[in-house]
Parts: structure tokens; sequence; C-alpha cells
């Protein structure tokens, strides 16, 4: 109840904010006052205000988001000698890395996990699995809160929130486009929109949005390495070299990430075929290899 909750909470603050900026701007039909042709400007502007609403949103909301979906419980005030630790290489690391305290928090997964969110990297959330705390050494819980505190100095999540608002623009955009075409040259609709129009973007947004989906992937990869290197900076190279070997070791554990967050988690089980391009997360060896050579 509580994701379903979150997601109708997400849409309809996306229409909102989508539906005020449209009055604003003045945009009204994606058709020309002949009904016939494609207003491309009111088009565009039209899928950029709900394609970059919907980032823009999930961005805003993603430490209230992550808290209730994954169960995180902030560290207010260190209750044992462990929740004082965390929080001190937490606070050490931030200061290393030049960024605000981010909250710290544990949440209830016996999967060696962690994750960052936040719109700002001044405002952030750290937040680690009890599984890794259990069963990390603490260099190497040390080397992956290191890792997400990268992601954190490196604003990851403001970068992907605007490639994945761009990428949005542009499946929309496309695929209304495609399904102009489709109504007026196959169909011969002549006047408005018909069922054709509808069906044919709608199939059309699903596979756009599949290829689309891989250049942010893309992305998402890259920034692992780059947040790796964070963290072999920030606490040490064969720390962050241990972490990962670690990680790769439970394989076998099951995932008990949201899925709404692993992306921002340290590592993902592993995809093949084409679905690796659809990965948020590089094949663990790729990482350590790309470690031992830093």
């Amino acid at each position: 109840m509580m994701r379903i909750g979150l997601f109708l909470l997400t849409n309809i603050a996306v229409i909102a904010l989508a539906s005020i900026t449209l009055s604003l701007f003045g945009v009204g039909s994606i058709l020309q006052a002949n009904g016939v042709d494609m207003d491309l400007g009111n088009l565009l502007a039209f899928c950029a205000v709900f394609g970059f609403a919907g980032s823009f949103v999930s961005l805003f909301l993603s430490k209230f988001m992550a808290k209730r979906s994954s169960g995180t419980e902030i560290i207010t005030q260190a209750r044992t000698a462990d929740e004082q630790w965390l929080l001190d290489t937490v606070k050490e690391l931030a200061d290393k890395a030049k960024i605000g305290m981010p909250e710290v928090g544990i949440f209830p997964a016996q999967q060696a996990n962690a994750f960052a969110t936040g719109w700002n990297k001044n405002s952030a959330l750290v937040a680690v699995s009890i599984g890794l705390l259990q069963r990390f050494r603490k260099e190497e819980i040390k080397a992956v809160l290191a890792h997400e505190i990268g992601h954190v100095a490196n604003g990851d999540m403001v970068t992907l929130t605007l490639i994945q608002g761009v990428v949005n623009t542009f499946v929309m955009f496309f695929a209304r486009i495609i399904g102009h075409f489709v109504d007026r040259a196959i169909l011969k609709n002549e006047q408005g929109h018909g069922i054709g129009y509808f069906i044919t973007t709608i199939v059309a947004e699903i596979v756009l949005g599949i290829l689309a989906s891989t250049i942010v992937a893309w992305f998402s990869r890259r920034r692992e390495f780059k947040a790796d290197e964070a963290g072999a900076t920030l606490a040490s190279p064969h720390a962050m070299i241990g972490a990962l070997q670690r990680l790769k070791a439970e394989y076998n554990v099951p995932d008990q990430m949201p899925e709404t967050l692993i992306a921002f988690g340290i590592s993902s089980h592993m995809k093949h075929g084409f679905m690796a391009l659809l990965s948020s997360h590089p094949p663990l060896d790729d990482r350590i290899a790309a470690l031992q050579k830093f």
C-alpha cells in the first residue's frame, strides 16, 4: 500500500506541476489551428514539460520516497557504538568531499548494499543495509560509504535527472510524430486524431523508451566507475577493492533493494545479453580491474 500511495502521490504532483507550467507558457493544442498539421513548437514544449516534470518531482521527493520504500531508519542520535562510528565516518568523508553532512540511516535488508539520494549535495541521504553492517569489515564499510559520498559530491542524482528529462522529452516527442504519421498517411484520418494515433503513440513510446533507457543506463554505469574512484580516494584503493570483492562473493543473496533505488545502490545483480545494456551497474570484475589501474 505504501508503494501504491507513493506512486499516486508522484503522479498527481507531476500532472499538477505540468498543467500549471503549460498554462503559464500558454501551450495549448499540439495541432495547428487547421486541426490537421502538428504544431511542433507546442508539441516540443508539451513533451519537455511532462518529460522534465516527472524527473524533477522524483528528484525532489527522492529522500522522502527512499526512506518510506526501503524502511530506512534515520540515526538522529547514536544509540550504539556502531551507530556512532557510522555517523563519525560519514562526517569525516563528507568533510573530505567538501559537502554538507548527509542524513545517515540503516535499512532492514540482509543483502549487503547501500544507497545515496537527494536533490542537493548539501542535503543528501546516505543509508546502509543491516547485512552490510553485520558482515563487512569496518574499512570495507567505510569504502562503501565513500563510494556513496562520491555520488553525492559528483552531483550524480541531478545529472541523472537531467539526462532522464531529456530522454523522456524526445521519447514523447518522436512517439507522437510517429503516431501522427500513421494516423494521417496510413489510416487516412484527415481531421484531429483517431484511435490509431493513440495506439501507435503508446507502442512507439514503449519501443523508444526501451531504446532510450540504454542511454540512461550507460551513463549510470559510467558514474559507478567515478564513484568507485571517489571511494578509493576518500577511503583507500585497497579498501574499495576489498568491498567490491566482498560484494562479488555475495551475488547469491537475493536483491532486496526497492526497484526505484537499485540505480543508486552500491551494486546490482549481473545481467546478460540485451538486458546488460539496461543494467545500472557495470560488472564487479570490470570495476575491480579499473580500480587496480587507479
